[in-house]
C-alpha cells in the first residue's frame, strides 16, 4: 500500500451522508474513521470477536453502554472497547457527537449484531 492523504470531506457518512460512521481508511492492518450521531440517534448494539475498537470524542457527548453498563463520553476522552464486549451508542444530548474511531486488527467481517437496548436484560454472548 502506498502512502496517501485523504480529507474527511471526500467520504460521506453512512446515514444519509450527514451522520453515522464513515471510513477514511480500511485496512490492511486497521480501520480509521469518523462517526457523528445527531441528538436522539443511536448505533445498534454489536461486538467484535477479535477486533478492538477505540472512540475519541471531538465534539458533543454520547452515552456508550459496554456490557450493559452506561458511560458518558465527553470531548477529549478516549474509550477503548476490547473484543467480545457488546457496545451500544446513543446521543441523548442536544448537540451532535463527533468522534474518531480506530479498529484493529483489520477484519471487516468481525462484527456481531446483538438485539439489546438499555432497560432490557443483558444477553449472554458466545
Amino acid at each position: 500500500m502506498k502512502p496517501f492523504i485523504i480529507h474527511e470531506n471526500e467520504v460521506a457518512y453512512r446515514f444519509d451522508g450527514v451522520s453515522g460512521p464513515k471510513y477514511l481508511l480500511r485496512g490492511p492492518r486497521s480501520d480509521f474513521g469518523m462517526v457523528v450521531l445527531t441528538p436522539g440517534e443511536d448505533f445498534q448494539t454489536h461486538y467484535h470477536r477479535l477486533v478492538e475498537e477505540n472512540f475519541f470524542t471531538l465534539e458533543g457527548k454520547v452515552d456508550i453502554y459496554i456490557n450493559g453498563e452506561k458511560y458518558t463520553l465527553h470531548p477529549g476522552e478516549l474509550c477503548h472497547v476490547p473484543p467480545m464486549h457488546p457496545h451500544y451508542l446513543i446521543n441523548n444530548g442536544t448537540e451532535p457527537w463527533k468522534a474518531i474511531f480506530v479498529k484493529a486488527p483489520y477484519d471487516p467481517k468481525d462484527k456481531v449484531d446483538v438485539d439489546w437496548l438499555p432497560g432490557q436484560p443483558f444477553p449472554e454472548i458466545s
